[in-house]
């Protein structure tokens, strides 16, 4: 049993340091990605100071460190929590090991005075010769030498109980240590944190003085918006509805050449003096026609819609550095008003190039106001390209994935930005769900 006690706890030992390691690497590993991204967001904010004054670019920016600063601070909780857990585990060993040792040391205690009792050789001697025969003489030397087996056992476990100890009792010394350094590392984060929230506030306030002005924007931002999803609709109806034309003009050219193939063949009955020629053509027979999936879809695109479907969350972004300003749907602005969006806002620099997210046809090419949009049909899929300054392609022009289709140009704050959009024939769809993430 004592054997056995001293398995189970040196398992439990190294599956219990396994298990710790592991999910704090984790955390680590979400850390490092975390302060990459507030970083990142920090680099944006300076570069949009430097360039304008308070505008909503700056104070999404500034939110957004706030929630990364969050989130920095969450995932320190819980590394804390784990290092209690650790904590509370490796002192729980240590006792085990304490009343392991107890047990141990008590049992090679007395077999030590067992031993020290019969330890001449005329006891040993007499302990064999007393059996009452051979058989049993044998049993008996086989007995003593396990039970001084035994005894080496019982000191060897004693012995690695020890070692196994005094490693938790580092152990313990250490985690200790490090709740400490993670402590004072989330004593830094908050204090960030304040700063950050300070800074947001002091923003939001600038923002608020602008009051009408902000309000302006917003409605023209709206305006825009509507505008530019109007070009969208417009596009895809003539699309759908070039398409049934399309579908009913060869439709018609193929009964046409039926009728005339039936004319050709059709047997002509010679005249007699006594009847009139009469010539029946044969009925044409009809071929049910398969309903397709769309309208859009065709022999020519049915392949470029399955693949662009098929690369749903892995296509490339519009364009190669930016950040998210506005996501799809509701968006909170610094006002508290609401402002809900089809499609997704990206922060970019001016006259950065804007590029096409997969291969495809230039639906159209429209100027809302004094903004460039391109729409670009991908079987029954199209991708939408707003607020560009200027275009390098045409309408009906065959398109391949990464190519540059125009400029990106300023928004209402003056600062780079471009609306991109993702619509089937139905509904609108969620860009950031089609793009690989960053």
């Amino acid at each position: 049993m004592v054997k056995l006690l001293f398995t189970a706890v040196v398992m439990l030992f190294y599956t219990a340091v396994a298990a710790q390691a592991t999910s704090r690497e984790e955390l680590e590993k979400q850390k490092q990605q975390l302060k990459k991204e507030l970083e990142q967001t920090e680099r944006l904010l300076n570069e949009n100071k430097a360039k304008s004054k308070e505008n909503y670019v700056q104070w999404k920016l500034v939110t957004d460190k706030v929630n990364l600063q969050d989130r920095i601070i969450d995932n320190i909780n819980r590394d804390i929590n784990i290092l209690d857990n650790s904590l509370y585990t490796t002192q729980r060993d240590i006792n085990k090991y304490n009343k392991l040792l107890d047990t141990l040391k008590q049992e090679y205690a007395k077999s030590m005075v067992y031993a020290y009792k019969n330890r001449s050789n005329y006891d040993f001697l007499n302990f064999i010769f007393s059996a009452a025969s051979f058989n049993d003489a044998v049993k008996r030397i086989t007995y003593l030498k396990s039970y001084r087996d035994y005894r080496e056992m019982q000191g060897q476990n004693i012995l690695r109980t020890q070692e196994l100890r005094k490693k938790r009792i580092e152990e313990l010394t250490g985690t200790k240590k490090q709740k400490s350094v993670v402590l004072d590392s989330k004593d830094k984060e908050m204090s960030a944190l304040e700063e950050e929230k300070k800074e947001q506030d002091r923003i939001l306030n600038e923002l608020k003085k602008q009051g009408k002005q902000l309000n302006d924007k917003m409605t023209a931002t709206r305006k825009q918006l509507k505008k530019v999803d109007n070009a969208i609709t417009a596009a895809i109806n003539r699309a759908i509805n070039e398409a049934r034309k399309k579908a009913a003009d060869d439709a018609s050219a193929a009964k046409a050449k039926a009728k005339n193939n039936v004319a050709v063949t059709a047997p002509v009955a010679a005249p007699t003096a006594t009847a009139p020629v009469k010539i029946t053509a044969a009925p044409v027979k009809t071929i049910a026609k398969k309903t397709e999936e769309s309208v859009l879809l065709n022999a020519e695109n049915i392949a470029l819609n399955t693949n662009f479907v098929n690369n749903r969350g892995s296509l490339p972004w519009p364009v190669d550095k930016g950040y998210v300003l506005m996501h799809y749907g509701r968006n909170q602005l610094p006002n508290g008003v609401d402002i809900s969006t089809t499609g997704l806002t990206i922060a970019t620099d001016i006259g950065t190039s804007v590029k096409a997210v997969f291969d495809g046809t230039v639906s159209n090419v429209v100027y809302v106001d004094d903004i460039q949009v391109v729409i670009i049909q991908h079987g029954k899929y199209f991708s939408t390209y707003s607020n560009l300054s200027s275009v390098s392609v045409q309408r009906g022009q065959a398109v391949q994935r990464g190519q540059a289709i125009g400029k990106a140009g300023a928004n209402l704050d003056g600062v780079g930005a471009v609306d991109f959009y993702i619509n089937d024939e139905k509904s609108n769809q969620d860009p950031e769900r089609w793009l690989r993430r960053r």
